[in-house]
């Protein structure tokens, strides 16, 4: 965990409030931090014309009148500069407004440490949003049958649950033996809120199958459900890298898809072949906004074309007389 003692005594108290108060997920936590460091570093650039190479540069001293003293021009400039220097496409520098923003709020409204918030009028960059990347019905079917490796029935257990379930990575990994009950598990999604998911036959069967081969009595963590090669509770990182050696293995291209892609998988195929309810699915994939759900209800190419050929129309033709 890290531990932010190189930001000035009002940003750690930030974070702290965040974790503590707002109850974010420490992985959110660390975000912030490093959005407010490199705040704090162009900062240093912009008014104290510091030389130092950016990564170095010591922003422990930054008095917070500092930043109450910016101006509109100054968040647009770390805009240009986030943009030309560091490349950061418009979502990542929506995702920075979205933290310099909370940041001042936190400044301005909940300890007062400044009389004015420069960043109310920061407008957040507008940025096109794709449609999700999912795999087919055919092609989720194809990933599960080609599972191979090691430890087959635990892995083939953890892509079941991704595309029946839509669970996120961090909850995957989050599971423990005592949260699995009958038809259910009890997963703790962003913001450490609990929910609750219902398995089909599928996800109750592959669970089951591994429980039979997890190694329990060299297991380090004795309530984590997966396990990995060190009988320690499995990694982030580790499942990323499952998910891409069984994608390969399928014959399916791994730099177009990732854990995460089978999560949208997942949603994509309940809404297109399950009915689910638009917040029925919201639920599921523990969304706290609908709008957010909403992306996952896309129609394929291959829908929109069939919609308009089998319009009632799309065969009526009117001779026009010249």
């Amino acid at each position: 965990m890290l531990k932010y003692d190189d930001l000035p005594e009002y940003c750690r108290d930030f974070l702290s409030y965040l974790e503590t108060i707002q109850n974010r997920s420490i992985q959110t936590v660390n975000e912030y931090y490093y959005d407010i460091r490199m705040f704090l570093r162009f900062v240093k650039i912009l008014k104290f014309n510091v030389k130092d190479e950016f990564d170095d540069i010591n922003v422990k001293d930054i008095q917070v009148s500092v930043l109450e003293k910016l101006t509109l021009s100054d968040f647009y400039a770390y805009m240009t500069f986030l943009s030309r220097n560091r490349k950061a496409s418009s979502k990542t520098r929506a995702r920075k407004v979205a933290s310099l923003r909370s940041f001042y709020k936190y400044l301005f409204s909940k300890v007062k440490l400044i009389n004015v918030n420069p960043s109310l009028e920061l407008e957040t960059p507008k940025h096109k949003k794709g449609l999700p990347r999912y795999l087919n019905l055919e092609e989720s079917t194809k990933l599960l049958d080609n599972v191979s490796s090691r430890h087959e029935k635990r892995d083939f257990a953890m892509l079941t649950l991704f595309l029946n379930c839509g669970i996120r990575i961090s909850e995957l990994v989050g599971i423990n033996i005592s949260d699995y009950r009958d038809d259910t598990i009890k997963i703790s999604g962003k913001g450490n809120k609990e929910r609750t998911i219902y398995l089909n036959e599928a996800c109750k069967n592959a669970i089951n199958e591994y429980l039979k081969v997890r190694p329990n009595d060299k297991a380090i963590d004795k309530n984590a459900l997966f396990l990995s090669e060190r009988h320690s509770r499995i990694s982030r990182k580790t499942v990323h890298v499952i998910v891409k050696k069984q994608l390969f293995n399928a014959g399916i291209d791994v730099t177009q898809y990732s854990a995460h892609k089978l999560r949208h998988t997942a949603a994509t195929l309940m809404y297109k072949h399950g009915n689910v309810d638009i917040r029925a699915l919201q639920r599921i994939l523990g969304h706290e906004s609908i709008a957010t759900t909403e992306i996952y209800t896309h129609l394929d190419d291959e829908q929109l074309r069939n919609a308009t050929k089998n319009n009632p129309l799309s065969n009526y033709k009117k001779e026009i007389k010249e």
